[in-house]
């Protein structure tokens, strides 16, 4: 995957390939991943204290990535388990801890509205962050065809295309199912075109997606709701012609097509009758085979409730003023 990055310069495009790692690799991975995690996590620990200290004394103070690498460099000195990593990704977080907080703090001054803002840094949680690590050129080093990072780190790339030119820096991530990628960043030229004088007009529309000035490009409605509304009424044609099979009686069919409508088995008043019992009995086994024993204790309960509603209809208001008083 190639995506092109203008610069006022020139151009870059970073390059992006799966890579392999092995389980040596991605333990390592992800515990450089915890130390940079925590200076992240430092980062806005710090510029949250720093915050409430100006608002209580009234004071200006800054943390910008200078005073963050300084920290870095005091913590890195009294803590061996932050100086047993590489100390190149912890300092490119630094820095995009400082962008990310110079942006938030520009959209502050400038009354965007909420929905705009790009918002303070915040915490990063384990289970929550995915990893990320960012390399420059003295962090990583291409040979044999894989990728070497700082810490004794060696991956493995899938090269799907050749990267044109030396990279000027590479950023690891895995992906929220556990696909770990390498994204190259190679500096590119920025060859400008000439002028043709062709001019395109471009509207779109509801009815049709793109109506242009030339009709080669017009782009037409798909219609996938109209295509989707046809394929329903098909099969619902074929599902209508279905029959049933043979050996079973056709019994009454329910709102799904294929289950028995209980009112309907059993709402005769004749089928309470002993004469024909047996006959009820039979009619209740595909319900048996079909719906199993709940549906067909169902059947049966409404029955009676039927019969009575059926032969005593005056009955029903006198019973429903007994069950309100």
């Amino acid at each position: 995957m190639t995506t092109e990055v203008q610069t006022a310069g020139g151009g870059h495009a970073r390059y992006t390939y799966r890579v392999r790692v092995s389980s040596s690799a991605r333990a390592a991975l992800e515990v450089e991943w915890d130390r940079c995690r925590w200076v992240w996590n430092e980062c806005v620990a710090k510029s949250k204290a720093l915050y409430a200290h100006n608002k209580a004394t009234g004071e200006k103070e800054t943390c910008g990535p200078v005073q963050l690498a300084a920290m870095l460099t005091e913590a890195r000195a009294r803590t061996a388990w932050l100086r047993e990593g590489a100390c190149v990704p912890q300092q490119q977080l630094i820095r995009d801890f400082g962008k990310s907080r110079a942006k938030a703090l520009k959209d502050i001054k400038a009354r965007l509205p909420m929905r705009q803002r790009a918002g303070m840094p915040k915490y990063k949680k384990k289970r929550d962050a995915l990893p990320t690590l960012e390399y420059t050129r003295r962090g990583f080093r291409l040979k044999d065809g894989r990728l070497h990072l700082a810490g004794g780190i060696a991956v493995t790339v899938v090269w799907s295309r050749e990267l044109p030119k030396t990279p000027s820096s590479v950023r690891a991530y895995r992906d929220s199912i556990g696909h770990w990628y390498a994204s190259f960043v190679v500096a590119t030229n920025t060859e400008t075109l000439a002028e043709t004088g062709a001019v395109i007009g471009i509207d779109w529309g509801v009815k049709e997606t793109a109506t242009t000035t030339s009709d080669a490009h017009d782009l037409p409605h798909p219609q996938h709701g109209k295509n989707a509304a046809q394929r329903l009424a098909h099969y619902q044609r074929m599902m209508a012609r279905r029959k049933p099979k043979r050996g079973l009686p056709l019994l009454g069919r329910g709102p799904c097509g294929h289950r028995p409508v209980a009112a309907g088995q059993c709402g005769r008043a004749d089928a309470l009758e002993p004469s024909r019992s047996g006959s009820f009995l039979l009619g209740m086994l595909p319900v048996f085979r079909r719906s199993g024993p709940t549906a067909a204790l169902t059947s049966c309960a409404a029955g009676p409730f039927a019969f009575w509603l059926t032969n005593f209809p005056g009955a029903w208001p006198a019973a429903r003023g007994q069950a309100r008083g």
